[in-house]
Parts: C-alpha cells; structure tokens; sequence
C-alpha cells in the first residue's frame, strides 16, 4: 500500500522523475546553418549585408536594406554520415532527408515624405535553425573490465537500484508488471522505474529477498568483457517563425527587431544487445530498449542595426535574447534477458506498453551577440565576415530548486564559444559566384565531448531579372565522444560526423 500512500508526493515531485542531461542542454541551444541558398553559399556570412530572408532572421536590420518587396522558398537534401569507433569495432551509416527548410516575405514601404525615414519593412520567415536526423551504430568488444560490471549495462540498472527498498521496485504478488511500471514511475519516479527493470528481469539479485526494506543488491551479470551492439536513431528539427519589423534612417542607417516563436520536435530510439559468456554469469543476454519523444515551444527576441561607414564598407551588431522553451517529453521502454536457470535457458520480457508523459519543464538557452563586416565591390561583388560568441554555461533548467545539480553541471563542464563565418561574392553578368567558410568552438571545456567545427560551401546563382535561382553545396564535419548512458554503463563512442547539404532557392521581387 505504500506505492498508493506516497501518490501524491510523486506527482508533486514528477519534474525530477525524467533524466535530463547536458546533452539536452546544447542540443537545443545550438544552431545551424540553415536557410537560403545564398545565405548557405557565404556560410551564414551575412551580419552586415542583409537583403536576404535568411539574413533577416540572423539580423533583423536585414529586411530594410531590401528596395522592394521580396520573398522566396528554400528546400535542402541534408546527408549525414556517421564513422563509429567503440573498443575495437568500426561502423558507418549514412542516412538523408529532404525538406522544406526556408520560407519568408518581407514588405517594402518607401516613405513619401521629406522624412529622414526613407522606408520602413514588415517580414514574417520560417527558418529551420537545426536538424536532428542522424544514426549511429556502436560495435564491439568492450574490455574496460574494472572487476564490476560497471562496462555492462547492469551497471546501469544496479545503479539505479542502489539504496531503494525493494518494495518500491518490485511488483506485488498479484499485479502484473506493466501495472507494476505504470505505478511505480506514478508513485515514485523515473528513477524507481529503472530499478524495477533491473530486478524483475533477474539482473539485479537482493541481498535479502525476504526482506521489502532491502536496499541493497548484487548483480547476477559477472564482470568480464561484453559484446556489444548499440544502435542510435534521432529525427526531428528545431525551428522558428519570425515576425520583423526594420527601417531605414537616411542613406546609412539600418535598424530592426525580430519577435521569434521557436519550436522543438526530437525524437531518440536506442536500443542495446549485450552478450557475455563470463564465468559465474547468470544472465548472459540483455536487449534494452529506450524512446524520447519530445516537443517544445518558446520564444526570443533580437535587436539589430547594420551602419554602412562608406558607400562600400558596413558594419552589422545583434543582440539574440535567450531562448525560453516550455518542453513536454514522453518515454517508453523495454527490457528483455536470457538467462541460465537449472540447466536450460529462460527468457524474461518486460514490455510495459505504457508511455510514460512527464510534467513541462523549462529551458532558457544563453543569449548571442554577434558582429559584422562588409566590403562591397560596387556591383561585382563583396566579402563578408562575422564574429558571434555565446556562452553555454548560461543554459538554465528551470525550476532551479528542481535542477541544481543539473545547473551546476552546466556551469562546471560548459563553456563561451565563439563562431567565425566569412564569404565571397563574386558578380559576372547575370551569375553569381559564391563560397564561405566557418569554424565554430566546441562549447565543452574539454573540447573533446563536442569537438570544434569546420565547414565551408560553394554556390551559385543566376539572376533572371525579377526573380533568382540559387544552388549551394555545403560541408561541416565535427568529432563526438558520446556516452552509451549517462549513468552505469558510461564508456564512450567516437564519432566523426560528416554534415552535406544540397540548398535549392528560389526568391523573387513583388
């Protein structure tokens, strides 16, 4: 009776009950290059030249520099390849998308009178700032046998399991174990529930099993190596939807300000086969499986000003707000093992068919400042460069008292991080040719969890007058050492990530 006594202490407490981690930091605080083709082509280069959709969302004084009213729509061929080093097995996969990535107009209002307001703009652009689709396969023999089990995944469970009395992580006697998990992650937690995992499979023995107040276990997997074979599969973007609003004062000055509504949509599958045949070991096989799904929404806000000191030289300076996101997450899992019991093999199979939906949370992301350089060749072409820096240890879960520990993690193992993008145009009767580069710092002290990145693209366009056609190729590649868990079984996968985007633009005045 104990799990329905402590009910409604488990509700209120159910902010706490799902793991969240760094990772879930920096992902949704980073971006991307995303957007137009020509924008992509200079590699996001575009702080101080505007005249663009996708730079009106890096810099909302952009739109005003637009002479008439103009719009235009982006699709992308995104390709990323995954080469996986764990222990002694290599793997690699390649997975692609094709999406619609861009979309935006901007109204062009000239004034009429003397005023020293020449024009005033209204915009409103979908950008996609990140992209979640890859896989990754981690396969090997893990050897990092340090005498207990902390290289298998029982570590993970046992864990978890570790001072919990075992009547809040095991089933009553006439109660199944799907009811068992849905009750236990509604009484007692997210944590309870993987605990309850670990024992009702067999991987976890109690010390006394007579006794509902044990708190402590053994494993019944023996320390050893492992074979394993790790599978992780993520989709989903991050986006945002911009309303802007700018102006021109005389010739030289260019003001703007951007009301952005972000939206979150990842979902994450992985799924673990672990195999041993260590001496003393009861069970031998282990198949885990494990699903996030998860949807936010929030908002920011920028200022931007673009100042040309000379008719060829600009300078371009934004603000980006945080990000405050309200983040919903759902989870599902399964759990099945092979183990020996009197001579023959039995299987056990946790399949709780529950999702498990946990309260909103919030995140705010750090805020950006970015600045900018312009040269432009008359009409035969320009040059570009920007300079942004944002500081990753400045991401907060909220509400604090619920995530402390979390935050100070953040500010302990996050770090600034500064981004350098520079592009070239160059302008030859109706063709345009274009290309960039960008490195952008790891935003982890030890660089190492994420590792610098490097990208550069080429591009080109052709102007029929009214309307334009623009194509761009771009590259990043970037290191990851990833964790399989986050606790337990916590030995890494190296990954080398390659990015390839094929952008398609079309974009036209009106």
């Amino acid at each position: 009776m104990k799990k329905l006594h402590l009910l409604f202490i488990g509700l209120l407490s159910m902010s706490t009950i799902y793991a969240q981690d760094i990772s879930d930091a920096v992902r949704y605080s980073q971006d991307n290059i995303q957007g137009t083709a020509r924008f992509r082509a200079l590699s996001g280069a575009f702080g101080a030249l505007g005249g663009d959709m996708s730079a009106v969302s890096l810099n909302p004084a952009g739109s005003a520099v637009f002479s008439r009213s103009h719009a235009s729509f982006s699709a992308s061929n995104i390709d990323t390849e995954n080469d996986t080093q764990y222990f002694n097995g290599l793997s690699n996969t390649n997975d692609s998308s094709f999406d619609i990535n861009q979309g935006g107009i901007a109204f062009v209002f000239a004034s009429n009178t003397n005023s020293p307001w020449r024009k005033f703009t209204i915009a409103i652009a979908y950008d996609r700032t990140n992209n979640h689709e890859t896989n990754w396969r981690a396969s090997g023999l893990n050897t990092n046998d340090d005498g207990n089990f902390s290289n298998s995944i029982a570590s993970y469970f046992y864990d978890y399991a570790d001072g919990k009395r075992l009547d809040e992580i095991s089933a009553f006697s006439d109660e199944s174990l799907s009811d068992a998990y849905r009750d236990i992650g509604a009484s007692y937690g997210f944590e309870h529930q993987q605990a309850f995992l670990g024992f009702e499979s067999f991987i976890l023995e109690p010390d006394d099993i007579d006794n509902n107040a044990n708190t402590t276990y053994s494993s019944n997997v023996s320390s050893g190596n492992f074979d394993h074979d790790y599978s992780y599969f993520a989709s989903g973007y991050n986006g945002k939807v911009t309303f802007n609003i700018a102006a021109q004062h005389e010739d030289n000055l260019y003001l703007g300000l951007n009301l952005n509504s972000h939206f979150i949509d990842y979902q994450r599958s992985t799924l673990l086969f672990e195999d041993n045949s260590n001496a003393g070991s009861i069970v031998n096989s282990i198949e885990f499986e494990d699903n996030l799904s998860t949807r936010g929404n929030g908002f920011s806000f920028q200022l931007g000003t673009i100042l040309k000191l000379a008719d060829a030289f600009r300078i371009g300076l934004t603000y980006d707000s945080p990000t405050w996101y309200t983040i919903e997450e759902e989870t599902t899992q399964y759990l099945a093992t092979v183990r020996e019991d009197a001579g023959t093999n039995a299987t056990q199979v946790i399949n709780p068919n529950t999702v498990n939906i946990y309260p909103q949370y919030k995140l705010q992301t750090p805020s950006k400042i970015t600045g900018s350089l312009a040269y432009v060749f008359g009409k035969q072409g320009l040059i570009s460069f920007d300079y942004s820096r944002k500081d990753y240890s400045q991401t907060e879960f909220k509400p604090g008292f619920d995530y402390t520990d979390l935050n100070t993690g953040i500010n302990d193992i996050l770090t600034d991080a500064s981004t350098y993008k520079i592009g070239g145009e160059y302008k030859h009767e109706q063709f345009s040719f274009r290309g960039g580069y960008r490195f952008e710092e790891s935003p982890y002290k030890d660089g190492i969890t994420i590792g610098d990145l490097t990208g550069y693209s080429l591009g080109i366009g052709y102007n029929f007058g009214n309307t334009k056609l623009d194509i761009t190729y771009d590259q990043s590649e970037r290191s990851f050492e990833t964790p399989l868990y986050n606790i337990g079984l916590i030995d890494t996968a190296t990954i080398d990530r390659i990015n390839s985007n094929i952008t398609l633009s079309l974009s036209f005045n009106i």
